[in-house]
């Protein structure tokens, strides 16, 4: 049996990085949140605290906003690229034992 190379689509890989990038994003905005209350409690108490936590919140939702839609699109170019493996006749490439690609 012929071994399929080890390259990854463009589609996949950008799929797969985006996908990590869903997994970082709440430990990031975990930091981004504690930090500055250890480091610098004084700066960020009562009004300065409360616009920083806001502000804060609303990158958030636009943060998950566009790393939703651009999940989407990459599932859909992994889908036409799988669909055009598959009319050209070539099997597609399976995903790595041990990775869940479910996001």
């Amino acid at each position: 049996m012929a071994q399929q190379p080890l390259f990854l689509e463009r589609a996949s890989f950008r799929r797969r990085r985006l996908g990590d990038a869903a997994r970082v994003l709440p430990v990031a905005a975990l930091l981004a949140v504690l930090l500055p209350v250890w480091w610098i409690p004084a700066e960020v108490s009562f009004a300065a605290g409360a616009a920083w936590f806001f502000g804060l919140w609303a990158l958030l939702i636009v943060a998950i906003w566009a790393l939703h839609r651009a999940l989407l699109r990459a599932e859909a170019a992994t889908a036409r690229a799988e669909a055009q493996a598959a009319e050209a006749g070539a099997a597609p490439a399976a995903a790595p034992e041990g990775r869940d690609d479910a996001v």
